[in-house]
């Protein structure tokens, strides 16, 4: 029988626990949850003032990213450092756990469900 697989992004550790307890009776072959980001670094724990600090770019100083040059200038273009990110229905936005499930082809369908209902966007 084929595999097929579902990435699902959930808002919490724990909404994704959740739907993966109840993942676990449709017989999931593999499955894990991750703490997935956009950018690379830790983020912004501590302020900095714009003014006088030295700021190598928008995307430090906004996203807390560990850039270079060329990586900082595309994640200063990205809607997330400004903050007027419109979000939306389909948006991941928000949604840093990631919860990926491989099984059998017959119960797909229903692991779809499952995640919509426990609050995933797969």
């Amino acid at each position: 029988m084929a595999e097929k697989s579902v990435l699902a992004y959930f808002k919490s550790r724990e909404d994704a626990e959740g739907a993966a307890a109840k993942l676990k009776s449709l017989r999931i072959d593999d499955m894990r949850i991750d703490e997935v980001g956009r950018f690379a670094g830790e983020g912004v724990d501590h302020v900095e003032n714009p003014i006088n600090g030295d700021i190598p770019g928008l995307g430090y100083l906004t996203l807390g990213g560990d850039f270079d040059r060329n990586a900082g200038i595309l994640a200063a273009a990205d809607v997330s450092a400004s903050g007027m990110s419109s979000g939306g229905e389909d948006d991941t936005m928000g949604r840093n756990y990631l919860l990926t499930a491989v099984m059998n082809e017959d119960v797909h369908d229903q692991a779809l469900s499952v995640v919509r209902e426990s609050g995933g966007l797969a």
